[in-house]
């Protein structure tokens, strides 16, 4: 049985409800997870942010509009450093690779 993170849980459920046309299906597949552990983490979060109460959807699509956004945003933070860090690494095996070209003699 496998053990998933508050964090992606959390993830998984904005990615669902950021988009009505998405189904269970298709979200827990792009995720790698079942299906039905993804039905189960949205009733859950639908759950503990209603109180109790029947969920408004309006309410929730604007709600996980707003948490899908704030996701993306990180996403976009961590990916842009991650593309400095990798054209850094790029950088220094060219001009490793100049210096060594240029030490051989063939």
């Amino acid at each position: 049985m496998k053990v998933y993170s508050e964090e992606f849980k959390a993830d998984a459920v904005a990615l669902y409800l950021s988009d009505p046309s998405q189904t269970y299906a298709s979200v827990a597949k792009d995720l790698g997870v079942n299906r039905e552990t993804l039905r189960l983490w949205v009733r859950q979060a639908r759950a503990g942010r209603s109180g109790g109460q029947k969920p408004d959807r309006r309410r929730e699509a604007g709600a996980a509009a707003i948490a899908s956004d704030a996701v993306l945003e990180e996403e976009n933070r961590q990916l842009r450093k991650k593309v400095r860090e990798l054209e850094a690494e790029r950088d220094i095996l060219r001009r490793a690779a100049k210096y060594f070209a240029g030490e051989t003699n063939w």
